[in-house]
C-alpha cells in the first residue's frame, strides 16, 4: 500500500507542477489507475473528489500567480447533481470584462420568455452603434445591416462582439441584467453600461471600480449549473443558450490544455489587467462548472501565453484530471464493458469515439436523424438507432449489432459520403501543361510588382495597376512626408511628440506609447515602422498636419486649412501621391486601417518606395531588427519600450526592408527591398518587390523570395 501511494504522489507531482504535454499527463493518469488496480480497490483513484482535495490542487496555482484570483468550481454527476464544490475567494466581487455578456444573454432570453422582446426582432446597425474592440460588426459590416436579436446574441457570445452587445443591451435595457440577477440572489452580478459607452452607466461608482461589469466566481458557476440543468428561464431557452456558449471562439483560456474531444460551453473576457473565463466542461464521464476571475495582473500582454490565460488553463486542467482520476472502479468497469462490446461489433449507449461519430453521421444520412456529431452515444443516438432498426425491420434494441451494421452499409466518414470504389477508380484525370522553368513563379498574391531601383523601371508585374487595400504599407507614405520636412529642417527629428488620447486609443497594431507620454520624432519613426504602430501614425499626423498645408501649396489637392491636423496630414498624403504619379492610390488615414476609399496598387507602392529609399535615415530605420526607447510622461515618470521589426525577411542576408501590412480586407502585404549579397550575376543593383493580398503572413515572404529570385535570374 505504501509504495503504491508513493507512486501516486510522484505522478501527481509531475502532472501538476510541470508543463507536461497533455498526452504525457493522460498516460500518467492511465499509469496511476493501473497501479491502483494492481494493489487495492481503496486508493486515491477510487475516492470521490472532495472540496479539500480540489483546494489542495488549486491553491498553489492561485498563490503563484502575480495578480488577484478568484475561483469557483461545482462538480456534477450524470444526473447534474452537484457532488463537490470548491471556492477560493469565490464570493469576492471582481471585474468581468466581457464575461458579463453571459448574464446579458440570460436576461435577453428571460425577456423573450415573458414577451418583453422577441428573439426574431430585427435590429439595425448604425454608425453610432459601431464601437472598437472585439468582434466583427464594426470592421466588416456597413451601417444599415439588419439582423435578428438572436443573431446579435450569437455574435456577442461567439466573437464577444462589442457592437452586437450594445445592440442587445439597447433592446433589453442597461439596468435590467442587474435587476434580474439581484432577484435571483446574485446582487453583485451587474452590467454597468454599454461597451465603450461609459456615458450610459447606471452605476458610476462601480463603473469606475470594475469597468463594464462585475460579478463573483460563485455567481457564475451557479448560473452555469442552473443552465446545464435546464432551469434558467426554460428547458428550451437553456438549450439555446448552451448552444451559443458552445461556439465561443476563445481557445486561449479554458480549452487551452484540455483534450480536443472535451465539450466546453463557455464565455471569457479580457481587458488590460483583468482576464476572466467561465464555462461548463464535460467529457469522458467528467462534468463541472468553473469560473476563474483575475484582476490587477502584472502580465498585461495580449498573447495566448499571457500569465492569466495560462493560469486559467492550468486550473481547468487540474480539475479535469483530478475528476478523471476519481472516476473509480465502477466507472472503469463501465468503460471496460463498452470496450468489450465494441470489440465484439456491438455499439451501445455510453460508447464514445470516432466510430460513434461515423455512426451518427451515417444515421443522419440514412434517415435524416438530425444528430449532433459529437462522438458520444447518448439517448438521442440510441433513439436514432431504434428508428433505423424499425424502418429496416430489425429487432429494435437501440444497440448497433452485426445486422444493424450490415443494414447501415458503408459508414459515412465525411459530411458527404465517399463514392463507391468503382466510381472513384473509373475517373479520368486531366493534366495541365508541363512546368516552364522561365515562367514567373506562381504566387498567392492578388497583385505584385518588381522594380529596379537604379532605373526605376518595372521588370515584372501581375495586376500591378489594380486598386487594392494596402494595410500598413501606408506608413511608408507617412514616414516619407516626415522625412521630407526633416530634409528642409533637420531639427524636425528632435521635436517632441506628445501622445493624445486619440492616438493612444487607436485600434490595431501599436507602438505601446500611452496618452501623455512624449518622445522625439526621430524615435517615433521607429515605433511607426518596426512594430507598425497605428497609434504612432496618428500621433505623427496630428503633430505635423497643420504645417503640411504650406508645404504642399504648389499641389492642386491643397488641404483645407479648416481641417483638423490629422485630416490635413491625410490630404497632404494624397497630394504627395499625385506628385509621385501614384494615380491608383487614395489615402483616408495615416496608418492603413481598412476603409473602402483607402487603396493603392502594387506599381504605385513601388514608386513610393523608390522615393523613400532616397533618405538614408529612413533606410536605417526600416532595416533595424529591434530598437529600444525611453518615453517620458508629462506626469514625470519614464518607461522603457522595445520595438521589434515585423519584417521577417530581415533575418536573411541581402534584404534591407521596407514594410509589412496586414488587415482582413487587405490580406498579407509586403514591400521588400533586396540586393544580391554577391555580384555573381553581374549586378549589385537593388530591387523592389511589392506583393498585395497574399493568403497568409508566411505566404507573403515565400511569394517575395520567389519573385526576387526570378527577377535576379532575368538580369543580364
Amino acid at each position: 500500500m505504501g509504495s503504491s501511494l508513493n507512486g501516486h504522489s510522484t505522478i501527481l507531482s509531475i502532472m501538476f507542477s510541470t508543463r507536461s504535454s497533455r498526452a504525457i499527463r493522460h498516460r500518467l493518469i492511465v499509469c496511476m489507475l493501473s497501479i491502483s488496480m494492481l494493489t487495492t480497490h481503496a486508493l486515491v483513484a477510487q475516492t470521490p473528489v472532495t472540496e479539500a482535495r480540489l483546494q489542495q490542487l488549486l491553491t498553489p496555482l492561485v498563490d503563484a500567480h502575480a495578480g488577484e484570483v478568484a475561483v469557483s468550481v461545482q462538480v456534477m454527476d450524470a444526473a447534474n447533481e452537484v457532488v463537490a464544490r470548491c471556492s477560493l475567494r469565490g464570493e469576492q466581487v471582481m471585474p468581468t470584462a466581457s464575461l458579463i455578456k453571459l448574464p446579458v444573454m440570460i436576461e435577453a432570453y428571460r425577456q423573450a420568455h415573458v414577451g418583453s422582446v422577441s428573439l426574431d426582432d430585427l435590429v439595425t446597425l448604425t454608425t453610432e452603434d459601431q464601437v472598437p474592440g472585439s468582434g466583427i460588426l464594426t470592421d466588416h459590416f456597413s451601417p444599415g445591416l439588419r439582423l435578428s436579436l438572436r443573431d446579435a446574441i450569437r455574435l456577442m457570445i461567439r466573437y464577444s462582439d462589442n457592437t452586437a452587445t450594445n445592440l442587445v443591451v439597447d433592446r433589453i435595457g442597461v439596468a435590467s441584467t442587474a435587476k434580474t440577477m439581484a432577484e435571483w440572489g446574485m446582487p453583485e452580478t451587474q452590467l454597468h453600461s454599454k461597451v465603450f459607452r461609459r456615458d450610459t452607466s447606471v452605476a458610476l461608482e462601480r463603473s469606475e471600480k470594475y469597468g463594464l461589469g462585475s460579478t463573483t466566481a460563485n455567481d457564475m458557476t451557479e448560473l452555469l449549473v442552473r443552465l446545464e440543468r435546464g432551469q434558467l428561464i426554460s428547458l428550451e431557452a437553456s438549450q439555446e443558450m448552451l448552444a451559443h456558449l458552445l461556439t465561443c471562439d476563445d481557445t486561449a483560456k479554458l480549452p487551452r490544455d484540455l483534450p480536443k474531444d472535451c465539450q466546453i460551453a463557455h464565455k471569457t473576457g479580457s481587458v488590460n489587467r483583468s482576464r476572466t473565463a467561465a464555462g461548463l466542461v464535460s467529457g469522458h464521464g467528467v462534468k463541472f462548472a468553473i469560473c476563474v476571475l483575475t484582476d490587477k495582473n502584472e502580465d498585461t500582454s495580449w498573447s495566448d501565453d499571457n500569465a492569466a490565460h495560462v493560469l486559467i488553463g492550468r486550473l481547468t486542467l487540474a480539475v479535469y484530471d483530478e475528476l478523471l482520476l476519481s472516476m473509480g472502479a465502477e466507472s472503469r468497469q463501465t468503460e471496460n464493458n463498452i470496450a468489450a462490446a465494441s470489440a465484439t461489433g456491438t455499439l451501445h449507449i455510453g460508447a464514445v469515439g470516432d466510430l460513434v461519430e461515423s455512426l451518427q453521421r451515417t444515421l443522419n444520412f440514412r434517415i435524416d436523424a438530425g444528430l449532433g456529431i459529437d462522438g458520444d452515444f447518448g439517448p438521442a443516438t440510441q433513439d436514432a438507432v431504434k428508428s433505423f432498426q424499425k424502418a429496416s425491420q430489425l429487432d429494435v434494441s437501440g444497440m448497433v449489432d452485426a445486422k444493424t451494421w450490415q443494414a447501415l452499409g458503408p459508414l459515412i466518414e465525411q459530411d458527404a459520403p465517399v463514392p463507391a470504389p468503382q466510381v472513384i477508380n473509373s475517373r479520368e484525370f486531366t493534366r495541365t501543361a508541363a512546368l516552364n522553368p522561365l515562367a514567373t513563379p506562381e504566387v498567392s498574391a492578388k497583385a505584385w510588382a518588381i522594380m529596379n531601383v537604379e532605373s526605376g523601371q518595372l521588370i515584372g508585374e501581375a495586376r500591378s495597376g489594380e486598386r487594392l487595400p494596402m494595410a500598413s504599407t501606408t506608413k511608408v507614405m507617412t514616414a516619407l512626408l516626415v522625412m521630407e520636412l526633416a530634409m528642409d529642417d533637420p531639427q524636425v527629428m528632435e521635436e517632441v511628440v506628445t501622445f493624445s488620447t486619440g492616438a493612444d486609443e487607436t485600434i490595431g497594431s501599436t507602438s505601446g506609447v500611452r496618452a501623455g507620454e512624449q518622445l522625439s520624432v526621430g524615435e517615433l519613426l521607429y515605433g511607426l515602422l518596426l512594430p507598425s504602430g497605428n497609434d504612432a501614425a496618428v500621433a505623427l499626423a496630428e503633430h505635423f498636419g497643420d504645417r503640411l498645408v504650406d508645404t504642399h501649396t504648389s499641389i492642386d489637392a491643397k488641404p483645407d486649412n479648416a481641417l483638423a491636423a490629422g485630416e490635413q496630414f491625410v490630404a497632404a498624403m494624397n497630394a504627395r501621391a499625385k506628385a509621385l504619379g501614384m494615380n491608383d492610390s487614395h489615402f483616408m488615414n495615416a496608418n492603413g486601417l481598412s476603409d473602402a476609399e483607402h487603396y493603392s496598387s502594387a506599381s504605385d507602392l513601388a514608386r513610393l518606395t523608390l522615393a523613400a529609399l532616397r533618405y538614408p535615415k529612413l533606410r536605417q530605420i526600416v532595416q533595424c531588427r529591434g530598437h529600444g526607447v525611453q518615453v517620458r510622461s508629462v506626469d514625470g515618470y519614464t518607461r522603457n519600450l522595445l520595438w521589434e521589426n515585423t519584417n521577417r525577411l530581415l533575418s536573411q542576408d541581402g534584404f534591407v526592408g521596407m514594410k509589412t501590412g496586414t488587415t482582413e480586407a487587405a490580406g498579407a502585404c509586403l514591400i521588400a527591398v533586396g540586393k544580391l549579397p554577391t555580384s555573381s550575376l553581374g549586378t549589385t543593383s537593388e530591387t523592389i518587390v511589392v506583393v498585395l493580398g497574399c493568403s497568409s503572413s508566411d505566404a507573403r515572404y515565400i511569394d517575395a523570395r520567389n519573385l526576387f529570385s526570378w527577377a535576379w535570374r532575368q538580369t543580364p
